[in-house]
């Protein structure tokens, strides 16, 4: 069954919860051997996952930004790391299947492919020498113009997906210019290689490699769009916190259930250390961040896709609000989660201390807090 032949959210959210739930006993594998959990892709095509937030005129499923983000939860509790990979596809894709950015031919191609074979998309923007893209550096990868097309060099870091990425869009300096071009860059073009860096203590699973780029050639329209001088409010991005929020969640109920069962023998054996106020105190204080971040995360992402597309430009600051509560919120919730594990949360065998190195990996995923707080301060 194909989740986008689905009539409702839930039948949705159903079949999608079935399918990741084999992902969560391989998450511990992948994390200790640093492997890629190409598996759990298997299973997210096979439903038909990657079309999913394609507007329906492509032949996706067209589904909200409120439900992407419900769905990216239910992944993110199951696998962080397949949770963070997948939405990067599934928010780029949904972005530019609504906003029309591209040439309308070279999208149609992509989109059929991702609807026939569920080929996958991520933005390569990072560099070495630049850091995150959203502090505004200017690319040292560059793209120097032929007579037949394009030559493109230079070095991506953290490409998330980089093991099974179909298509690479690429931020390089145009050579001769000012001006920074995104190039949309296929897997098998000759010159284009993976440099396995990838050494992380969190975020293990996300293959989040090197993309090398040497003499690279392709052709005119593979420059897809020009970087805007203003960066434009993206509500899709929100699909970062939403994949916190899952650990956070995950997290959550690992504690309680350890509560709830577990008597040591200096208690009467018909309680468990969840009667103690001080664990009860701390399973409610999760519970609290919780329905906090879910009402913001959520009410945000419901607003968003209300709005035209005016209102929306007035919405950098809250999305990047809600993207620093909610991850910050999920941290205090794994780390709450501990607490009232104890000593054997830190044990490798036990999920918390995964979920514990995940969650902070949120602080560097953007927008950075520093960023979003002065952005707030500026009104």
């Amino acid at each position: 069954m194909k989740i986008t032949e689905l009539q409702t959210q839930e039948e949705r959210a159903e079949l999608l919860k079935e399918t990741v739930k084999p992902f969560k006993e391989r998450a511990q594998e992948h994390d200790e051997n640093l492997t890629f959990p190409f598996e759990n892709f298997k299973e997210l095509k096979d439903i038909g996952y990657p079309a999913l937030t394609l507007p329906r005129e492509y032949g996706g499923g067209g589904i909200s930004l409120t439900e992407m983000l419900h769905l990216q939860v239910i992944i993110g509790k199951a696998d962080g790391s397949t949770a963070l990979s997948i939405g990067w596809h599934m928010g780029i894709i949904k972005h530019l299947g609504e906003n029309k950015s591209w040439n309308e031919e070279t999208f149609q191609r992509v989109a059929k492919d991702v609807v026939e074979n569920g080929a996958l998309l991520n933005n390569a923007a990072s560099e070495p020498a630049t850091g995150s893209p959203t502090r505004g550096g200017k690319p040292e990868t560059y793209a120097k113009e032929t007579e037949n097309g394009w030559i493109i060099n230079g070095r991506k870091t953290f490409t998330t997906l980089a093991p099974i990425l179909d298509y690479f869009v690429v931020s390089a300096s145009i050579d001769g210019t000012d001006d920074v071009g995104n190039f949309l860059i296929q897997r098998d073009l000759t010159g284009v290689s993976i440099d396995e860096t990838w050494d992380s203590i969190a975020m293990r699973g996300t293959g989040s490699h090197d993309l090398v780029l040497e003499n690279v050639h392709v052709e005119k329209d593979a420059l897809v769009e020009y970087r805007k001088p203003k960066k434009e409010a993206a509500g899709w991005l929100l699909h970062i916190p939403a994949c916190y929020l899952g650990i956070a969640l995950a997290a959550q109920e690992y504690a309680n259930h350890f509560a709830r069962t577990y008597s040591p023998n200096s208690m009467d054996k018909s309680k468990t250390i969840s009667d103690f106020p001080n664990v009860k105190q701390k399973m409610g204080e999760m519970e609290l961040s919780v329905l906090e971040a879910k009402h913001f995360l959520f009410s945000v992402a419901r607003k968003w896709d209300e709005a035209d597309d005016e209102t929306r430009q007035t919405m950098g600051s809250e999305l990047g609000a809600v993207k620093l509560s909610v991850v910050n919120k999920a941290i205090h919730i794994v780390d709450l989660a501990m607490r009232i594990t104890g000593a054997r949360s830190l044990s490798q065998a036990n999920p918390l201390q995964r979920y514990y190195r995940d969650v902070r990996a949120g602080l560097h995923n953007p927008p950075m807090d520093d960023m979003t707080i002065m952005n707030l301060a500026s009104g």
